[in-house]
């Protein structure tokens, strides 16, 4: 069977090499509404890298009971959230990538292109580094949303990059940040926004720290993200000077009746509201930037199951977005896992590589190659 290899049509020799960060973040529906979450839903739920279960047994799950009745179920809780400028998930990362461009064009000597991909939904990844290609971008760094390595997650974005390079004629050069989940930077930029937040509105009683859950049977089968979040818990406690009491670690968001990695957060925030806790505060350091998950389930669902128990008040505290900690922290990771390309090279010459690209322009068109 033959491959069609998808490129240029011509390779232009007057456009000059750039390096790219491509972001990518797991995905968003188009709209709060079912119809708009259900083809969301079946592309996510769908990947084997977040449901290993036999692919006959989950199709018909998925298709025959999942996706009839979620969809309008999930759609309710997008709509909470939902603001006029779109789904929270889209124009956070949206900013983020803004924001660290422009940090590192004024960084770097070389020209970068930082653009931003969704593993589930639009744009994808295929569409973003196919545009990256003809912008020419030859040297691809790409970095997953997800401070914590999962299977599930960061995983997953490593095989829709591989899909889309092996149709490719002219793949880029290229490398994948697996983790961020204990770089002293990131941790630092955590904590500033806990005391910032405290320095506000004070301190609650306790510090509950949740993650995105997963299945259990993942961890036993060798996926290091239960580890990771509890090293980032460490970190973050030592960082804050606080005492092991004072911080608590839980997992959210489960779907199903398998047992997902404990403790829950739903029953952690009810039995901390029963113990007498009045004043809780939450945070996701998980999740790069606001999304459902914390502004909905976390912020709202939690806050309400807190209330109902006894509790005062559940404070969330917001995830990094795009606050300049956030973005100093990214541009410190891109440019330790760049090292060693020419755009950042503390030495490199753009006169240089302008003359280099004119010469090479001039010999394509002395032999009537295409230059454009």
């Amino acid at each position: 069977m033959s491959r069609h290899y998808t490129g240029l049509a011509g390779y232009a020799h007057d456009q000059p090499p750039k390096a790219g960060v491509l972001l990518v973040n797991l995905g968003t529906p188009e709209a709060p509404t079912a119809a708009a979450v259900r083809p969301y839903l079946a592309e996510f739920l769908g990947d084997p890298r977040v449901i290993e279960y036999p692919r006959w047994l989950w199709w018909l799950i998925l298709h025959g009971i999942i996706l009839r009745v979620r969809p309008r179920r999930s759609a309710h809780a997008y709509a909470r959230i939902w603001t006029e400028h779109g789904s929270p998930l889209r124009t956070g990362s949206e900013g983020l990538a803004r924001a660290l461009q422009s940090e590192l064009a004024g960084r770097l000597p070389g020209p970068v292109r930082v653009d931003l991909a969704m593993r589930y939904g639009r744009p994808s990844v295929r569409e973003r580094i196919e545009a990256m290609q003809r912008e020419g971008v030859r040297r691809l760094l790409v970095l997953p949303l997800y401070p914590q390595y999962s299977a599930t997650s960061t995983g997953s974005v490593i095989d829709a990059v591989a899909d889309t390079l092996k149709t490719l004629r002219w793949p880029p050069e290229l490398r994948l940040v697996n983790d961020y989940h204990d770089q002293p930077a990131h941790i630092d930029a955590l904590a500033r926004s806990i005391e910032a937040f405290w320095a506000e509105r004070g301190r609650g009683d306790k510090l509950l720290l949740s993650f995105h859950g997963i299945p259990e049977r993942y961890l036993r089968a060798g996926d290091p993200y239960f580890c990771q979040c509890h090293a980032t818990a460490r970190l973050l406690r030592e960082k804050l000077g606080l005492g092991e009491d004072a911080v608590l670690v839980s997992f959210q968001s489960r779907v199903g009746r398998e047992r997902w990695l404990h403790p829950y957060t739903d029953q952690t925030v009810k039995q901390l509201a029963k113990d007498g806790v009045k004043k809780l505060d939450v945070i996701s350091p998980g999740f790069a930037v606001d999304c459902l998950e914390t502004l909905e389930e976390i912020a709202m669902q939690n806050r309400e199951f807190f209330l109902a128990g006894g509790g005062t008040d559940l404070r969330y505290i917001p995830a990094l977005n795009d606050s300049p900690d956030q973005v100093k922290a990214m541009a410190d990771l891109v440019q330790r896992h760049a090292q060693g390309w020419p755009e950042f090279a503390p030495d490199y010459d753009a006169k240089a590589a302008l003359l280099r690209q004119n010469a090479a322009k001039g010999r394509a068109d002395a032999m009537g190659g295409r230059t454009g």
